[in-house]
Formats: structure tokens, sequence, C-alpha cells
């Protein structure tokens, strides 16, 4: 058994890189320096595990037990980069279950007739360019490359730019067809962003399917003024058109059985005493069904809308990405729900294994997080449950790989 000892030790290992001030929040921005120390640690763990090291036209990172050219590859991961102040576990829990998994098919002598692969995707979170999922998509082909060169994070600095101080060829950017094809299965293992297994009292759980989201960029436009002498009948203020989409956006979403978010917002010119010129507003928005989130969006629109004729301002939208409804009902997830006997339940977050689900065979599981809490420093769980859900994959992993 990986014992709970085992998990905490190499666990250990990387966990003080990127913590942030006294809240115990995470910043491991993909492609800063932060980013790149916790990419060396997966590389010299990996090489001490005598696995080969590859990182793809899209820096995702490989390690190969086994032929990485062969085709119908066993690959299991996650990622390492966090959003702002995130939590320990979302993504690293991944990577780290995976090294400590092949520690443990070869110590059950297990001979894999597939190769297996531990990877870890770039730019999971969307935290610092503003797409999630963004290796992943990348590879598979659901993001355009001329798109992603064109990114720019909070401080201008191009995606291009970045991944080529890193060592990477910008232009190499794009679909990995061939790799796709040399994958059999995918599973990933992920801290649970919720409290079901909690309340189950399970340390682990299969992912039936993600529900579909989106992040869409609002724009309000007004007209600057002075603070302190413009009359309020006089203002075109389009911070107010703001606030009150916020609250159609809570409003829309309890309608709806939706959930929706806006959790960062600009003004400009950001000035105490200045009636903003412009303001801008991302939401975040997740529903059942693909329907249900059409809805919810434009129903949220249609409040903004009305409240820009209102306050004498205007607004536009744009989509700055789409994931559809996921279902992981392949044969590796049938197995999973079988050989594991764990609780199935739905997930509202995002993933790479969703993005990979329409190209390859795909499966998640869950590790209990007794808080319920994710994209927070409250995210938690156990070293017992972290073991557990090692030898989970494990199994899984060793059924898939013989």
């Amino acid at each position: 058994m990986t014992s709970p000892e085992r998990f905490a030790a190499l666990w250990g290992s990387l966990s003080p890189i990127g913590r942030a001030g006294d809240d115990g929040g995470y910043v491991r921005h993909s492609w800063t320096d932060t980013d790149l120390v916790c990419r060396e640690w997966f590389v010299e763990e990996a090489l001490d595990r005598d696995l080969e090291v590859e990182i793809d036209r899209n820096g995702n990172l490989w390690a190969w037990w086994g032929e990485p050219e062969q085709e119908e590859a066993v690959v299991t991961g996650s990622h390492l980069d966090s959003v702002p102040h995130g939590g320990a576990f979302d993504g690293p829990l991944g990577v780290v279950s995976g090294l400590l998994a092949v520690d443990r098919l070869r110590e059950r002598g297990v001979k894999p007739s597939r190769p297996v692969a531990v990877v870890v995707f770039t730019e999971e979170e969307g935290a610092r360019f503003g797409v999630p999922c963004l290796g992943s998509r990348l590879m598979t082909g659901a993001f355009d490359p001329a798109k992603a060169l064109r990114l720019r994070d909070r401080d201008g600095i191009w995606l291009a730019d970045a991944i080529g101080r890193a060592g990477l060829d910008p232009d190499r950017l794009g679909p990995d067809p061939e790799r796709l094809a040399r994958i059999g299965a995918f599973i990933e293992l992920h801290v649970e962003q919720g409290r079901a297994l909690d309340h189950l009292n399970a340390p682990v759980g299969v992912a039936s399917g993600i529900w579909p989201h989106g992040r869409y960029r609002f724009d309000f436009t007004g007209e600057g003024n002075h603070a302190g002498t413009t009359r309020m009948s006089d203002r075109h203020d389009p911070m107010l058109t703001l606030a009150h989409t916020v609250l159609a956006t809570d409003e829309a979403a309890r309608t709806h059985g939706a959930h929706a978010t806006v959790g960062r917002v600009e003004a400009a010119p950001n000035a105490t005493n200045a009636i903003a010129t412009r303001a801008s507003a991302w939401l975040d928005a997740r529903a059942a069904d693909g329907e249900t989130l059409q809805k919810l969006v434009d129903a949220i629109l249609q409040r903004a809308e009305q409240r820009a004729r209102v306050d004498g301002t205007h607004v536009t939208m744009a989509t700055e990405s789409h994931s559809g409804e996921v279902g992981f009902t392949g044969d590796v997830s049938k197995l999973a729900a079988l050989e594991l006997r764990a609780p199935v339940l739905p997930t509202g977050a995002g993933h790479d294994a969703g993005v990979l689900s329409g190209h390859v065979d795909t499966a998640m599981l869950f590790v209990r997080n007794p808080t319920g809490i994710s994209h927070a420093p409250q995210e938690s769980a156990s070293d017992v449950d972290c073991s557990i859900g090692v030898e989970k994959l494990t199994d899984l992993l060793a059924r898939l790989c013989r």
C-alpha cells in the first residue's frame, strides 16, 4: 500500500513552491519563474524514476515508462499551475499521485504491454492568459494557435514571449494529432471541488461528467467626469451598469438552477475621485446542460443591456472560452466505476480530462475534500485519503496497461 507517510514525503517536496503570503494560498501562474521551478521539480522526480521526459510543442510535460512512440499509451496526470492564491491540491494532487502510481505499479511487478505516462498540462486554470486548459486545447486542436499567440497577461506580456523565454518555439504551437492518436486512455485524478464525498463518507469517487461552462467578458463604456461636481442626474457611469449586472448575474443563476460568478472587474481610469470612462467584468457561467447555459448567459446580457439604456452607457459581451457538456461514458470510466466500487458524481469544474474526452477514452477520479472549498487556501485532502487515491489510481492503471 501507499502509506500516508509516503504520500506526504513526495507531497512535501512540492508544496513549498509558490506558496504566497500569510493565507497559505499558491500563486503558480504558467511560464513564470515559480511555474518553471515546479516543472523542474517534475522533471527531477521523473528522472529519479528512470522515466523518459519530453516537452511537447505546446509546453505540456510528459514522463514515460515504456516507449513513447508505441500506440495505446495509458496516461495519467493533471496540472501544476494555480489560480491566484489558490489551494494546494487542485492539479498537483493528480501529478504527485501519477508519479506514486508508477512506483506502485513497479512494486506490484506489473509488466506493462502498453507505455504508461504521467503528463503535466500547461495553463489549465487560465489564470495568466485567460483561456483554461490551454495546453490540452492546443494539443487537441480546440483552440487556434494564432489566437493563442495573441493572448496577453495583465502585465501586457504576450504568450509567445513567455514561452519563448522558457525555450519553446512559439511557431510550433498547435494541434498534435500524432501524439493524441498514441493515447489509448487518460485518467485524471483530482481533488473533489465540493463536499459530496464527505457527505457519503467515501475517500474516492468517479466522475460521471462535467457541466458545460464558459468565460465571458463584458465591456461597459460611459462618460468620465469629476466625482465631486457631476450631478447624479447627469452621470453616465459604467460602474453603475456593471454593479447592476453583477446583481442580475446572481438572480439569473438562481432562477436557472445554474452557477454564475463575476470574480474579476477592472475600471479606467480607476481613480477614487473620477467617474469611470469604462469598466470590464468577467463572467464565469456553468449549467447542467448547454441549453440552460445559453439561456443563462442570454438573460444576463439582456439585463445588462436594459440597465445600460437606463444609465446612458453601452455594453458589449465577448465569449473568451466555451466548453460543452462532457459525459465520461467510455470503457475506461465504466471500468473505473465497476472496479473501484466508488460513488459516481458530476462536477461543475472544467478539467483537461474534459478536453481530451472528445478524442481519447477518458475517466476522472476524485479524492475527498472535507472542507468542500476549492480555488482557495482552505482546499484540503488528508494524507490517508490521498494515499487511498493513489492505490485506486494504481488499480485502474494496472488493469489498463497489461
